[in-house]
């Protein structure tokens, strides 16, 4: 109990632990969001509706990235603090060099993909024919950009384990603000629309990259040398099982996207909306909702060492103090969120171009259905990376797939046959609900337990 108590994580008043680690997940996520937000705008105020819908059919492969940095950055990051704190560290350096080689080449093999099979791949992504030249511009050149982009991204959980999460924003927020200066310069400047976004985007990635390698090959705790990048078969697979769970979450979310896209083109092209707006609104406030989803990922991202640290040296009262906190604060932002998408979606949208009457019609609605139940939102990620952080993954894993896999891929297939276009938006807080009540009957069922019993 004493090298407990020495801990901050174990005696340090846990509203300030929790600010102290959910502020830089905060800060990476929302960098990530930034990313294709910021597209979004400059295309939509240069290209139109027609724009925006085509960075929504290429969206499926940004969440592949963020898939495959998730399951290496996580995985190599979790397997070279595991070994670390056994004493291993030569063969803890082995997981980061690995790591290293995996993001890099996984981003490698997805960029050649993309390019050989681009077109057939867009069309399954589910774009309309009148978008689908302004998503091939786009996608082209933007998954140049993959390998640098996964590197950046799952380096930044490397360099975090390494213990420098300072780091880990410097690198995020450099590639983002140059994005944005030379997003600005190339669309707005230069005229070049489509392929300017995309241009500006991979540089940003690139030098993310690039520094997530200078401070990689400078690392705190270790030191990696080319041995550590030849890929093993015995490191590999302690990564991956690591890595597995939030990388499933990721591949959740693009089955919906995929699906979303195609049945927005089939029940938009039945309805007065058309096959783009549809798919070109849902893109742009997929995006914004992301931003405020990022302030909870962010939340249970640094609920999770709190809870993880306090469950193994039993001290539940401080780990349901922990869980509250988290939820009290995502219960402000959720509240602010939902006030925001209920009464200005107009002016939200309007931030990222203009469009005739049914766009904005579309997009007010969707709003207004779809994201009903955004004061629920935070019930899912805190729970499930609860769950996960005091040792039980299938708890865990269960609950980050409710919302995506159990219930809103299924609705999204069934509601619009008996309402049309419409059924899409009610998918939406249907399964928003059916996931909160989940969540609540499992959380409520593990603090009754014996060992929860002792007083906040």
């Amino acid at each position: 109990m004493k090298v407990n108590q020495k801990n901050p994580l174990g005696v340090k008043p846990v509203g300030q632990l929790l600010q102290q680690f959910a502020v830089p997940s905060i800060v990476a996520m929302l960098v990530s969001s930034l990313y294709n937000i910021v597209d979004q705008f400059f295309i939509g105020r240069s290209v139109g509706a027609i724009g925006n819908a085509a960075t929504n059919i290429s969206f499926p492969l940004s969440i592949a990235c963020i898939a495959i940095a998730l399951l290496f950055g996580i995985g190599g990051a979790s397997a070279f603090n595991l070994t670390m704190g056994k004493g291993a560290k030569e063969h803890a350096v082995f997981y980061l060099g690995n790591a290293v080689t995996l993001l890099f080449g996984c981003g490698l093999i997805l960029c050649i993909i993309t390019q050989l099979f681009l077109n057939p791949m867009l069309q399954f992504f589910g774009s309309p024919d009148n978008v689908l030249n302004y998503a091939k511009i786009y996608t082209r050149i933007v998954s140049l950009g993959f390998p640098f982009l996964i590197l950046a991204t799952g380096g930044g959980h490397l360099i975090r384990a390494d213990g420098r999460p300072q780091i880990t924003m410097v690198c995020n927020l450099t590639g983002a603000i140059i994005n944005t200066i030379l997003d600005a310069l190339f669309v707005f400047v230069f005229g070049w629309g489509m392929a300017g976004a995309a241009w500006a985007t991979i540089i940003g990635q690139v030098i993310s990259g690039f520094l997530a390698i200078w401070f990689l090959s400078r690392c705190k705790t270790v030191t990696i040398t080319r041995n550590h990048l030849v890929l093993q078969k015995k490191y590999i697979g302690k990564i991956v099982a690591l890595g597995a769970a939030p990388c499933s979450n990721q591949i959740a979310m693009m089955a919906v996207q995929i699906v979303m896209n195609k049945s927005l083109k089939y029940y938009g092209s039945l309805s007065v909306y058309g096959e783009a707006i549809p798919i070109a609104c849902v893109g742009i406030i997929t995006k914004v909702n992301q931003v405020f989803m990022a302030f909870i990922i962010g939340i249970s991202q640094g609920l999770q060492p709190i809870v993880s640290f306090n469950y193994g040296a039993s001290q539940f009262g401080r780990v349901k103090q922990a869980y509250f906190k988290a939820i009290t604060y995502g219960g402000i932002l959720v509240v602010s969120a939902f006030c925001l998408f209920q009464f200005a979606p107009r002016q939200i949208i309007s931030i990222f171009g203009s469009g005739s009457a049914e766009y904005y019609q579309f997009a007010i609605r969707y709003f207004h259905i779809f994201l009903f139940f955004t004061f629920l939102n935070f019930l899912q990620p805190i729970s499930s990376n609860f769950f996960t952080a005091i040792g039980k993954p299938r708890e865990g894993m269960f609950l980050s797939l409710t919302r995506q896999i159990i219930f809103l891929l299924p609705l999204i297939l069934i509601f619009p046959v008996f309402v049309g276009i419409d059924g899409i938006m009610f998918a939406g807080p249907v399964a928003d609900f059916m996931a909160a009540l989940a969540v609540v009957i499992m959380v409520v069922r593990e603090l009754k337990r014996k060992e929860f019993s002792e007083e906040l």
